[in-house]
């Protein structure tokens, strides 16, 4: 029991060291924001944010932090 508890440990330490193993295809998140907090998506390659400055440019702050945030944990897109 003990040794495959080890096992388990020792290998989610070393998936952890390995960033490039990890790849996030979708999530939310909340930034707070200098004004008030942001909602941040990303789905299926394409970022979100509910600020103005995301609605109007399809990019903001709040998206390229979160893109240096995961540098390496997202795919690139293709084209």
């Amino acid at each position: 029991m003990y040794s495959t508890m080890i096992g388990k440990i020792e290998k989610a330490i070393r998936y952890s060291q390995e960033q490039d193993r990890i790849v996030f295809n979708d999530f939310k998140v909340t930034i707070e924001g200098d004004h008030r907090n942001h909602q941040v998506s990303y789905h299926e390659g394409a970022w979100g944010c509910d600020c103005e400055t995301f609605q109007q440019t399809g990019y903001c702050s709040h998206s390229m932090a979160m893109e240096r945030v995961l540098r390496g944990m997202i795919p690139v897109p293709q084209g």
